[in-house]
C-alpha cells in the first residue's frame, strides 16, 4: 500500500506475540483466525481489536476493517495510531475526504509525526492537492531527514509541481538500498524527470532482476529505451510484455499501443502512429499528452485541422493540471512571464558598484532565444567543439533567484544591494550547481543553453558581466505554432502556451524584455537566425566560431553524429538534433496561416523589428 499501518507501543507482547509473528510473516488469514480466537475470551481487548483490523485491513477486506478501526478512534480519541490506520483504511477504499478528517485528528494528537504526514501527503497527491501534499511531505522531511520513502514521496510532489527541491531531495540516492519495487519504481521516474536516464534505466535494470515480470519497471524501462534512441530495444521490451503477459489489464494495454505509436513516429510512419493513437484513446480524461501525439501525426500528415483540434484539447486538459499545480499563474493580474515583470534602467545599471568579475573565457557562452527557436540545434553544435562542454538545459538563474528572494533579495530590482562577497558567493554556488549535473571540464569553457534565460540578463550580468550571448531568433509565427504543438513540463511555459493569442503576447513579451536590457548592459551578442543556420551551415558555423574566438569551426559542423554519440539529451527536440540539418521546418507556418492570422497584429512589432514577414514565402 506504500505506506505502514502503526501498531501501538502499549501492547502486551504475551498476548499478541502469535498475531504479530504471523503478519510479520504474511500469513495474514492465521493472524485474523488468532485475533478472532482471543477476541472470543477477550472481546474488549483493544490489542485484539486493532491486530485483527491490520489484518483484514492487509487483506484489503476494508469493509470489515473500518468499523474495527473507527470504534478504536471512540475508545481512545486520543491514540493518533488509531487515527491515522482508520485514516489510511478509508484512503484505501476511496473516501478521500474522511481520510483527510482523520488524518487531521491523528495530527492533533501527535503533530510530529512523520509516518502520518507521509500518509497524509499520499492522500493529498491522491487528490491532486499538489502545492498541500508537497508542503505536508516536506514537512514530513524535516521531521525525518533520513527516511527515504519520504524523500521520494516528497520529491515526487516537487517534481509534479515543478518544484527545484527535487536534486536536493534525492542527492543521496545511489547510497539507498532495501527499497521496495514500488519505491525503487518511483525514484526511476524521478531520476528520468531530472535527466539521470543511465540512474533510471540501472534502478529498472535492478528490479527486472528480481521481479522478471514486474509489467511497471518493463514499460518505464521502454521509455527509457525510445528517449535514449534505442528503438529497438524500446520494441523489443513492448514485445516482451505482449508476449509474457497472459492477460494485459486496460490501462497497460494502453500505455502499450502509445509507445508503440511513439516508436511508429520515430521511423516516420505518421499513418500507422494516428491510426494506433485513435484506436488507443486518451488513458483517462485528464491525459494530455495523448492529444500533443495525435496532433503531432496529424501535422505531419497534412491534416492541419485535426491537429489543431487535438492541441485545443491537450492544452485545455493541461491547463486544468495546471491550476492544480501552481495555482498563483492565475490569480488575477498573475503576469504570463513573472521573470519579465520588472525592468531596470540605464541610470539605475550605471549606479550598480563597480566589482570584479571573471573575464569572458572564464564566464559560461549563454544560449538564449524564445523556445523552440533553434537553441537546442546551437547547443549541440558547440558541445561538439572540444574546447566547449555543454549540459542539459537547467534552470539555475531561476533557483539562485530564488535563493536572493530567502534573503529579501529581489531581482533585478535588488542586484545593486550585492558586494563583492556577494557575487562571488553567487558565482560558487552557480558553478557548484553545474557541477552536481555534469563531470565539468574546466579547460573547456561551459556551454549554458537555456531559452528563458534571455529574462535573466540582469542577473547574468551581475554575475558574469563579460559572458557572450548567442540569440536564437527564428520567424516569429513558426516559433509560436511550434510552441503551441509542444507538450512543455515547464508551468510558465505551459500556462503560456494555453492558447495562441497569449502565447504570442508571451513571445512579445520576453523579446521586448530582453531587448530593453540589452539596451541597458550592452552585452556582447551574436544574433543567429536559424533559416541563415540551416541554409548555410558552414558560413554560419565560422560566424559563430569567430564570436567566440575559436580557431577551427569543422567541429561545430559534426553535431549530429555528437548529438548520437550522447545516452540522453534532455529536450524536446531530442529526436530532431541526431539528424543532419535541414530546411523543413522554416515556413512551417503557412499551412496554419488562417489560425495564425488573429495573432498577426500582436507579433507585428516583432516581425518589423528583425525584419520577417506577415506573408508565408510564396504567399503561403
Amino acid at each position: 500500500m506504500g505506506d505502514r499501518l502503526a501498531t501501538g507501543s502499549e501492547m502486551s507482547a504475551t498476548a499478541t506475540e502469535m498475531i504479530a509473528t504471523a503478519l510479520n510473516a504474511g500469513q495474514l488469514a492465521e493472524a485474523e483466525r488468532l485475533s478472532r480466537a482471543g477476541l472470543d475470551g477477550q472481546p474488549d481487548d483493544g490489542n485484539l481489536q486493532l491486530l485483527l483490523a491490520i489484518s483484514l485491513h492487509l487483506q484489503k477486506k476494508l469493509d470489515a476493517a473500518i468499523p474495527l478501526y473507527a470504534e478504536l478512534t471512540r475508545r481512545y480519541p486520543q491514540s493518533g495510531v488509531h487515527w491515522s490506520n482508520y485514516a489510511t483504511a478509508l484512503r484505501d477504499s476511496g473516501d478521500l475526504g474522511a481520510a483527510a478528517e482523520a488524518y487531521a485528528a491523528s495530527l492533533q494528537c501527535e503533530p510530529k509525526n512523520a509516518q502520518t504526514l507521509l500518509n497524509l501527503g499520499l492522500l493529498q497527491m491522491q487528490q491532486q492537492a499538489y502545492p498541500e501534499a508537497r508542503e505536508t511531505l516536506l514537512d514530513a522531511h524535516l521531521l525525518d531527514p533520513e527516511s527515504i520513502p519520504i524523500r521520494i514521496r516528497a520529491a515526487s510532489a516537487c517534481s509534479a509541481c515543478r518544484d527545484m527541491q527535487i536534486d536536493k531531495l534525492l542527492q543521496p540516492w545511489r547510497t539507498w538500498t532495501g527499497l521496495d519495487d514500488e519505491l525503487q519504481l518511483e525514484l526511476a521516474h524521478l531520476l528520468m524527470a531530472q535527466g539521470d536516464a543511465k540512474g533510471a534505466e540501472g534502478l529498472l535494470r535492478e528490479i527486472l532482476q528480481r521481479s522478471p515480470a514486474y509489467v511497471p519497471a518493463q514499460l518505464q524501462l521502454a521509455v527509457i529505451y525510445e528517449r535514449m534512441n534505442r528503438l529497438d530495444a524500446a520494441d523489443r521490451m513492448l514485445r516482451q510484455i505482449i508476449t509474457e503477459q497472459l492477460v494485459l489489464d486496460e490501462p497497460v494495454r494502453k500505455e502499450i499501443v502509445h509507445q508503440q505509436a511513439r516508436l511508429a513516429q520515430r521511423r516516420g510512419d505518421w499513418t500507422g502512429s494516428r491510426a494506433m493513437l485513435e484506436r488507443a484513446g486518451p488513458n483517462d480524461a485528464s491525459d494530455y499528452v495523448h492529444y500533443f501525439a495525435l496532433a503531432e501525426s496529424c501535422d505531419k500528415l497534412g491534416d492541419t485541422a485535426a491537429a489543431m483540434q487535438a492541441l485545443a484539447t491537450a492544452h485545455a486538459r493541461q491547463i486544468e493540471e495546471m491550476r492544480r499545480v501552481a495555482p498563483s499563474h492565475f490569480l488575477p493580474g498573475a503576469p504570463i512571464l513573472p521573470a519579465a515583470a520588472t525592468h531596470l534602467g540605464r541610470e539605475e545599471f550605471l549606479a550598480w558598484p563597480k566589482l570584479r568579475a571573471p573575464e569572458s573565457s572564464q564566464s559560461p557562452v549563454f544560449i538564449v532565444g524564445f523556445p523552440r527557436s533553434g537553441t537546442t540545434l546551437l547547443e549541440q553544435m558547440l558541445d561538439a567543439h572540444p574546447a566547449l562542454q555543454s549540459m542539459d538545459e537547467r534552470p539555475f538563474l531561476n533557483t539562485l533567484s530564488d535563493g536572493l528572494a530567502s534573503y529579501e533579495v529581489r531581482v533585478p530590482q535588488d542586484l545593486h544591494r550585492l558586494n563583492q562577497r556577494d557575487c562571488d558567493e553567487l558565482r560558487k554556488h552557480y558553478w557548484s550547481l553545474v557541477c552536481e549535473k555534469i563531470p565539468r571540464h574546466w579547460e573547456a569553457r561551459l556551454v549554458d543553453k537555456n531559452p528563458l534565460n534571455m529574462l535573466w540578463l540582469p542577473l547574468i550580468n551581475r554575475m558574469f558581466p563579460e559572458a557572450r550571448f548567442i540569440l536564437a531568433l527564428r520567424h516569429p509565427c513558426d516559433v509560436i505554432l511550434s510552441c503551441y504543438m509542444q507538450n512543455f513540463r515547464s508551468t510558465v511555459l505551459a500556462t503560456a502556451c494555453a492558447d495562441l493569442e497569449r502565447l504570442a503576447t508571451a513571445y512579445v513579451t520576453a523579446m521586448e524584455h530582453w531587448l530593453h536590457h540589452v539596451e541597458v548592459f550592452q552585452p556582447q551578442v551574436l544574433v543567429s537566425r536559424y533559416e541563415d543556420l540551416v541554409a548555410d551551415l558552414p558560413a554560419q558555423s565560422g560566424r559563430i566560431a569567430a564570436f567566440l574566438g575559436l580557431d577551427d569551426a569543422a567541429p561545430l559542423q559534426q553535431f549530429a553524429a555528437h548529438a548520437r554519440s550522447k545516452a540522453y539529451i534532455g529536450t524536446p527536440s531530442y529526436d530532431q538534433v541526431i539528424q543532419p540539418v535541414s530546411t523543413r521546418a522554416v515556413n512551417r507556418w503557412a499551412r496554419y496561416r488562417e489560425h495564425l492570422e488573429p495573432v498577426l497584429p500582436i507579433l507585428a512589432p516583432m516581425l518589423r523589428r528583425w525584419g520577417y514577414s506577415a506573408e508565408p514565402i510564396n504567399g503561403g
